[in-house]
């Protein structure tokens, strides 16, 4: 049973930073997906970024490529999502979410960036840029 808690959202200045953590509870395997989410009054969910707990393996959202960087702490059980240079469309409830990763028939195995293929939730924290 995994359970995601947020924390560290806030109000800021456009150009100014804010760090975002998710504590991970209940991980028995590595073999998660790992995924910061937000959304905007009105707009749809948009996947931030993906990564593999295992490996740390990263994909970013072109709208935050350069600005968000995610950071992973095992032995705390902590997901950081450090995000710098804001501008106020950044303005959103931001979702920590996890998943047990697809195995490929290969081997190996894959993440997924779409909202739907995340099933465990956290209840999100505020972001507001102005």
């Amino acid at each position: 049973h995994v359970q995601l808690v947020e924390s560290g959202g806030g109000s800021v200045q456009a150009g100014g930073s804010l760090r975002l953590s998710c504590v991970v509870s209940g991980l028995t395997s590595s073999r998660y997906c790992m995924a910061w989410f937000r959304q905007a009054p009105g707009k749809e969910r948009e996947g931030v970024i993906s990564i593999f707990w295992r490996d740390a393996r990263t994909t970013y959202a072109d709208s935050v490529k350069g600005r968000f960087f995610v950071s992973q702490d095992h032995s705390k059980n902590l997901l950081s999502l450090q995000m710098n240079s804001l501008k106020p469309e950044d303005t959103a409830m931001y979702y920590c979410a996890a998943q047990p990763a697809g195995a490929r028939a290969s081997g190996g195995y894959w993440c997924n960036r779409a909202s739907a293929f995340y099933k465990i939730w956290g209840q999100g924290t505020q972001v507001t840029v102005s």
